[in-house]
């Protein structure tokens, strides 16, 4: 995934930009940008690879004397942004949450009709670029989104700096979060409503799918209106989201403690203590150590003052190294225990596989594995979790291959109650040199988030979902 921030000021906001960016860095890993309109002289840009650094490290020198009343930051998956454009609609610069699973189709389309990119990365055309042209097709802006919605196969949210305003603009779907904060004289515009707390804004909007708006200093405008239907991506809560960020109203850290307390109600394991596997699997643990009465322990400590997210490598080798690295086991408190370890999911399981082994060398009794989703049987399409991984990579398929099932057999192993189902986690369990493994169920998944079943994004599960 990736994120934004953009505030529109009375007042100069740079500090606001930046550090408001910096808060959306736990979502990104390759790329971040920041650009500002700046009074008289237009916008001012920078990007910079952050693969090996921190996002601060690599801005504040930068913004040393700037002053601008509005500007907008991205930290990215994926492409270099924000990108700068001159049009028919005015000069504007731009940033996506985005994926476009036709890049290719589009690209074809835009080069059949004998018109240019300018922006590569890696050998690849930027889809922010993409978006960028389908939006000048149009007569104006929200014509130009509307065209984006109904040309590109996966999700699409952004926002676009001009001399305006900001304009803000949620995926059709709503797969990805928009959400507006306030403070006197200003607004924030933002993926995370966390990164408000410390910049001076409270939460004050929360855009519905499709819809698109207007920021200025003074207000909010609505351009388009939300749409009725919504597939908001359910791994924000399980996974990608920040602890203290609000999604349609519903609080990470509250939802994480609710599906920890929906597996210990599922679990009749005895254990000595729970632990969560950090970050993310923290919120879990604690949610299922309170429901079971039983301690919460940390067996694991996060080193993190040098070692970045496990997945920011690009090679995978490296992101196990790393994963491996920053998580450093405390033998006084595991040696001869049996312990329950809460994370959010089991890609591949590799890493996992690993994290049992030193904890079998540091003296652990028992491994006991609770995972706050149900099994991954289908790589992503809409967002960028998983996709660049074989279908077959994944510790569910592979299990389902060994056990010499057949792809037009995934429904029954998707079924918690079926036989094939217990078969294909015996298998994972097994594979991952576990004592235990206990998945999620959907239906407590879907409860512990909150919202009705139909408005969420189930894909990476049971394969639903549609563009």
């Amino acid at each position: 995934m990736s994120g934004f921030f953009g505030v529109i000021s009375g007042n100069n906001c740079v500090n606001e930009v930046f550090y408001g960016t910096d808060y959306h860095s736990h979502l990104g890993t390759r790329r971040a940008g920041l650009v500002f309109n700046l009074a008289g002289k237009g916008f001012w840009r920078s990007i910079h690879n952050i693969e090996n650094a921190y996002f601060r490290n690599k801005f504040e020198s930068e913004l040393a004397g700037l002053e601008s009343n509005s500007g907008i930051g991205i930290i990215s998956d994926t492409d270099p942004q924000p990108l700068v454009f001159n049009s028919h609609l005015g000069r504007f610069a731009i940033v996506t949450v985005s994926r476009l699973v036709n890049i290719f189709d589009l690209e074809k389309y835009f080069l059949d009709k004998k018109e240019h990119f300018t922006e590569h990365f890696e050998g690849n055309i930027n889809p922010t670029e993409i978006v960028s042209k389908l939006i000048c097709e149009k007569n104006d802006f929200v014509e130009g989104i509307e065209n984006v919605f109904g040309r590109i196969k996966g999700s699409c949210s952004l926002l676009i700096l001009t001399e305006n305003g900001i304009i803000a603009a949620r995926d059709k779907l709503g797969r990805t979060p928009v959400v507006i904060g306030k403070r006197e004289g200003a607004f924030a515009v933002a993926t995370e409503s966390s990164s408000f707390a410390n910049t001076g804004f409270s939460t004050e909007y929360f855009l519905g799918p499709s819809e698109i708006v207007l920021i200025t200093a003074e207000g909010i405008t609505q351009l388009k209106k939300p749409a009725e239907k919504m597939q908001i991506c359910a791994f924000l809560w399980v996974y990608f989201g920040y602890p203290p960020s609000y999604y349609e109203g519903i609080n990470v850290e509250e939802c994480r403690n609710r599906c920890g307390a929906a597996l210990a109600k599922r679990d009749k394991t005895e254990a000595d203590f729970v632990c969560g596997i950090p970050d993310s699997g923290i919120g879990h643990a604690v949610g299922y150590s309170n429901e079971k009465k039983l301690p919460y322990k940390r067996a694991y400590s996060k080193y993190t003052p040098t070692w970045p997210r496990s997945f920011m490598p690009q090679d995978q080798n490296q992101r196990d190294l790393v994963a491996k690295m920053k998580l450093i086991t405390n033998d006084q408190i595991i040696r001869d225990k049996k312990i329950i370890f809460l994370d959010d999911s089991i890609v591949r399981g590799t890493q996992l596989k690993e994290c049992t082994e030193e904890l079998r060398k540091s003296g652990a009794k028992e491994v006991h594995m609770r995972i706050a989703c149900p099994p991954l049987l289908y790589p992503c399409i809409f967002l960028n979790f998983s996709q660049s991984r074989s279908i077959y990579e994944l510790a569910g398929r592979k299990a389902i291959r060994q056990l010499g099932g057949e792809d037009k057999d995934i429904a029954e192993y998707s079924d918690p109650d079926s036989e094939k189902y217990r078969k294909m986690v015996d298998c994972i369990t097994q594979n991952l040199g576990l004592d235990s493994l206990l998945y999620q169920r959907l239906d407590d998944l879907v409860e512990a988030i909150g919202l009705p079943r139909e408005k969420l994004c189930m894909h990476c599960w049971d394969g639903s979902g549609y563009f």
